[in-house]
């Protein structure tokens, strides 16, 4: 059957619309699961819509909507987003799909089975932004205001069903520290081990429907009350794939991809995703993700982002930037500018500057040169290789690319990826400059030793390209094409060097990446 590879994101709340923050976990999901694609990989994508929960409900009765009328209005935002961005996603999950809610009970009569849930009452602090408890010791650190939003925190008490999370504290804290892979970067474990060793109390997963609108998942055993929006959500990554299977379309097929290979995070949901859900995993007796990846926050300019301060990139403005300068420039600076996992600042200058380096003067460049080369010295054709060209240097750097992607991709370290393609580019135009084929093409007893320089220079492209095409689908197939290679390729069988025909005709070339001034 071959290697497996899942990837999630984390399903959107539809209380707002999409952002740099969303369009930065998707975008990274989507290269890796294009890289996973082109190595030959049986791959699944899953993104999605958050739309239950007093957030939702809130927003909803603001703007004179049902739950259901803003859900179904802000949704096609999300999806129309991801088509605009090139998203690969093979799945589209919302909280409200029939298939969920009718899993999510199943899920819950499992629970229920299992002692896992009992009735109690709640009363304490809830923070309604982050739709999650906050204890009493937490709610005094932070003056009663949410950590996160900065809002005042809500006081409740009410019935509830509650879940058995402290009985799984010590299989969990095993569990983490026995798979230093299962949380990442580190930074993110060592704070979730940190938290675990102040002990865990039982979570609180229901809400009165009447108070919600009847907006949510009913218990099986309690339709006066529907699920905690947090167990609704996490549970996603599984129903979406047909568990547990409830005699429908989607129950067969898909339920092999689990264990997720990754899930991708933003740091702010790292705690409801490495303790609730891994227990709640635990006591269906799932097997546990095998990585979650919390990545960091992005501010603009230099600041946090507001929409009173005229810094907010929101949908638009990434849509104007993307437009001006390309889609895949946008999905290429956001993975290149920032180690994934750390904090990033999003500047217009900073992505002019990256375009221009890498991109124009970098990749565009070096393709220009070559095809132009190659077309005026030797009728567009792909020159024959030669030892003598002298093209260690660039042969060198195109091995420790070769070297460095798999085990890059595995880390997610997307900008330690690119370092390598860049040092590829930045060799071969190096190469180009010390050899100076130009001059060479006027000396006819140069002409083979020219014909090897410019061949290395289009195996470089070749490379760079191909191992770009993850990150900038679009502008990749553009380049191959000026090569004269098309159709789909698989990186695992392109990726390596030595593979162009000397005698293969070239394509037309064309600017890849204008200057922008």
């Amino acid at each position: 059957m071959g290697q497996k590879f899942y990837v999630t994101t984390p399903i959107y709340y539809v209380n707002d619309s999409p952002h740099i923050g969303h369009a930065y976990t998707t975008i990274a999901a989507d290269v890796l699961a294009r890289y996973h694609r082109a190595c030959g990989h049986q791959t699944w994508f899953l993104t999605g819509a958050d739309e239950h929960g007093v957030k939702i409900v809130k927003a909803a009765a603001e703007k004179g909507l049902t739950p259901r009328q803003l859900a179904d209005s802000v949704v096609v935002h999300f999806q129309e987003f991801w088509k605009f961005l090139n998203i690969s996603n093979d799945d589209f999950i919302r909280t409200s799909d029939a298939r969920h809610e009718k899993r999510l009970q199943a899920i819950m009569e499992r629970l229920l089975q299992r002692d896992q849930v009992y009735q109690g009452k709640y009363e304490g602090w809830y923070d309604e932004g982050q739709e999650e408890f906050v204890t009493e010791s937490a709610a005094r650190e932070n003056q009663y205001q949410s950590a996160i939003s900065g809002k005042p925190l809500v006081r409740y008490s009410e019935p509830s069903w509650f879940f058995r999370l402290s009985q799984w504290r010590e299989k969990l804290l095993a569990y983490i520290q026995a798979h230093p892979e299962f949380i990442r970067p580190e930074s993110r474990r060592n704070e979730v081990l940190s938290k675990l060793a102040d002990g865990l109390e039982d979570l609180s997963i229901s809400r009165s429907l009447a108070k919600l609108d009847n907006w949510g998942v009913s218990l099986p055993n309690d339709p006066t009350h529907c699920v905690y929006v947090w167990i609704d959500a996490l549970s996603n990554y599984i129903t979406a794939l047909g568990y547990p299977p409830i005699g429908q379309e989607g129950d067969q097929g898909r339920w092999d991809f689990w264990p997720a290979s990754l899930q991708l995070i933003g740091k702010d949901i790292l705690w409801f995703h490495t303790v609730y859900w891994p227990c709640l995993l635990m006591a269906l007796d799932v097997p546990l993700p095998r990585t979650i990846f919390a990545h960091g926050w992005w501010t603009s300019e230099g600041k946090k982002m507001s929409k009173s301060l005229g810094n907010f990139v929101s949908r638009e403005v990434i849509t104007e930037l993307c437009n001006e300068y390309s889609r895949d420039a946008f999905r290429y600076f956001v993975l290149r500018e920032v180690p994934f996992g750390a904090d990033g600042d999003f500047s217009r200058q900073a992505f002019q500057l990256r375009y221009n380096v890498d991109l124009a003067n970098g990749v565009g460049n070096l393709l220009a040169r070559t095809v132009n080369m190659i077309g005026r010295y030797f009728q567009a054709q792909v020159p024959q290789p030669d030892p003598s060209a002298g093209a260690q240097p660039v042969q060198q750097a195109a091995e420790a690319l070769i070297a460095a992607a798999g085990p890059a991709m595995e880390q997610c370290r997307f900008n330690a990826y690119l370092d390598k393609v860049q040092d590829l580019v930045n060799a071969t135009n190096k190469f180009i400059d010390v050899t100076e084929p130009f001059k060479l093409a006027k000396d006819a007893t140069q002409r083979q030793r020219l014909g090897g320089i410019l061949y290395a220079c289009a195996e470089a492209v070749r490379l760079v390209l191909s191992y770009l095409e993850p990150f900038m689908p679009d502008k990749a197939a553009e380049g191959l094409s000026q090569l004269g290679l098309a159709g789909p390729r698989r990186l695992d069988q392109v990726g390596r060097w030595g593979l162009l025909t000397p005698g293969q005709a070239l394509g037309k070339a064309a600017m890849l990446f204008p200057r922008k001034l």
